[in-house]
C-alpha cells in the first residue's frame, strides 16, 4: 500500500485514512476517531482517552565486541593513547512514550529519554510534536529531532540494517532544537525537509557543537512501486552550520562504539561549515542496494579551509523473502516486517549484507587520519521486536605514516517495542 500524507481537510473523524507521523523518523501512529469509545486499537501498547491516545514503547541493545590488531594497528593505538578492550555491555536503553491528541487538525507528540551505555547517562531524544499541514503538503515539527540530513541519518537507528551508521556521518550531530518542516509531493513522488535549530537548550549536551544550523533535503522516487516492493530513491542534502564557540573537532570511531576514535583532527579554531551529502537507494523485493556520499566544508583559513569527504557502498539481501519498507513520512526506509515469528513456529528473517565504507580527515594543515571498513554482517529478525546481529570488520587506519589493520568481531541482541 502507498502511503500518502493525503491533502483534504484534515478531521479527527477521518484520520483512518491519514498517516499520522509520531516524528521525522518514519514511523507512524494507528489513526484514532474521537468519536470511538473504544479503550484498545489494534496494537496492543496503544491506549485512547479523551484527549489523546498514548502509546509507551522501548529500546533495548547489549552487545559483545572484540578486536584483533596487527603490530602496527597497535603502534598506532599506543599513540593515540587508548588501547582497545573486549567489551561486553549495554549499547542503549530508551523508553517513549507518543500519541494523538483529538482535534480536528491531526496533531501527535512525542517523548523519548535514553540511557547511553558509553557516557553511562540519561539523554533526551526525538522529543515534540508533529502538526498536519496539508495546506502546504506536509508536516511541521517542533521540538528536539533529527536535523533532516542523510537517509541513513534520519531514520530510526533501531531499524538500520548495520550496527553503526557509516563513520562519515558522525560529523554531523545525531539531534538538534528547532522546527523542521516534512513533506511528500505524491504525483511528483517527490519528499522534503527543511529546517533550522539553535542550541538554546542544547549548550550542555555533548552533541552541541553548532551554535545554529539549518539543513535541507530533497528525494525524489522515478521508481516508486509498493505494491510490487520496488522503488528507487535519489536524494541530496545541504547543510550550513555556525560553529559553537569558533572552535571544532571532527572524529570518528571505526563503526563500533566500544572502540576509542581512530581518526581525529583535535581542536581547531573554524568560523562554519558547509556540508553535502547524495544518497541512492534501490529496493527490488528482498534486495536492497545503497550508497551514500558526504562532503564537510570548514571555514578555518588558517587550516587551509579543510574539506573532509567519505561514504559507503552497501548491498543487502533478505534470503526469506522479506522487503524493507520505504516510507514517504521523511523518506527513509522503516523497520523489517516479519511474516513468520520464531516464536510461532518460523525462522524469522534472515538477512546478509555487505558494507565499505570510509573517512579522509586529511585536509589541508589537518591530518586527522583515513579510515575505510569492509563489514559482512548477518541479521537475524526473530521477530518484529527482537534481533540478532553479528558483524565482521577490516578496517584499516592510515595515520602517523603508518597502515595497520584492526579486525572487528561484533555481535549484537537488540529488543524494540515502539
Amino acid at each position: 500500500m502507498a502511503l500518502s500524507y493525503g491533502f483534504e481537510p484534515v478531521l479527527a473523524q477521518q484520520t483512518a485514512k491519514k498517516i499520522i507521523p509520531d516524528g521525522t523518523m518514519g514511523e507512524y501512529l494507528e489513526p484514532i476517531d474521537s468519536l470511538e469509545k473504544k479503550k484498545f486499537l489494534q496494537h496492543r501498547y496503544l491506549f485512547t482517552g479523551r484527549l489523546s491516545s498514548f502509546r509507551v514503547g522501548m529500546g533495548f541493545l547489549y552487545e559483545y565486541t572484540a578486536f584483533s590488531q596487527d603490530v602496527i594497528a597497535k603502534q598506532q593505538l599506543d599513540s593515540i593513547g587508548s588501547p582497545l578492550e573486549n567489551q561486553l555491555k549495554v549499547r542503549d536503553f530508551r523508553i517513549m512514550a507518543n500519541g494523538q491528541l483529538t482535534t480536528k487538525r491531526v496533531i501527535s507528540w512525542k517523548i523519548g529519554l535514553m540511557y547511553d551505555g558509553p557516557s553511562r547517562e540519561w539523554l533526551m531524544r526525538e522529543t515534540g510534536v508533529t502538526i498536519a499541514v496539508p495546506e502546504i503538503s506536509g508536516h511541521i515539527f517542533v521540538g528536539r529531532t533529527k536535523e533532516g540530513y542523510s537517509l541513513n541519518k534520519v531514520m530510526n537507528g533501531y531499524a538500520g540494517w548495520t550496527m553503526e551508521r557509516q563513520m562519515v556521518l558522525d560529523v554531523i550531530p545525531i539531534l538538534a532544537d528547532g522546527i523542521k518542516w516534512i513533506g511528500f509531493w505524491p504525483k511528483k513522488k517527490i519528499i522534503w525537509n527543511v529546517g533550522i535549530y539553535d542550541d538554546y537548550f542544547s549548550k550542555s549536551q555533548g552533541f552541541s557543537t553548532y551554535s545554529w544550523q539549518t539543513v535541507a533535503r530533497v528525494g525524489w522516487l522515478p521508481i516508486f512501486l509498493p505494491e510490487s516492493k520496488k522503488q528507487l530513491h535519489l536524494g541530496v542534502s545541504y547543510r550550513y552550520g555556525k560553529v559553537e564557540a569558533g572552535e571544532m573537532r571532527v572524529r570518528s570511531r571505526p563503526e563500533s562504539n566500544p572502540a576509542p576514535f581512530f581518526i581525529d583532527t583535535e581542536n581547531f579554531h573554524a568560523g562554519h561549515s558547509n556540508h553535502i551529502g547524495a544518497e541512492v537507494y534501490y529496493t527490488n523485493g528482498p534486495l536492497m542496494l545503497a550508497s551514500e556520499y558526504h562532503w564537510h566544508k570548514f571555514s578555518s583559513p588558517e587550516k587551509g579551509n579543510p574539506l573532509f569527504h567519505g561514504g559507503d557502498v552497501a548491498i543487502s539481501y533478505i534470503f526469506t523473502g522479506a522487503s524493507r519498507p520505504y516510507s514517504t513520512v521523511s523518506g527513509v526506509y522503516s523497520f523489517v516486517p516479519v511474516k513468520n515469528p520464531v516464536f510461532k513456529g518460523g525462522w524469522g528473517e534472515v538477512e546478509g549484507l555487505l558494507r565499505i565504507s570510509n573517512l579522509d580527515l586529511d585536509s589541508g594543515q589537518l591530518q586527522g587520519g583515513k579510515l575505510w571498513r569492509v563489514t559482512p554482517m548477518v541479521n537475524w529478525y526473530l521477530s518484529k521486536s527482537l534481533r540478532l546481529e553479528f558483524a565482521y570488520g577490516y578496517a584499516v587506519l592510515d595515520r602517523f605514516n603508518l597502515k595497520g589493520v584492526t579486525q572487528i568481531f561484533q555481535t549484537r541482541l537488540q529488543l524494540a517495542i515502539l
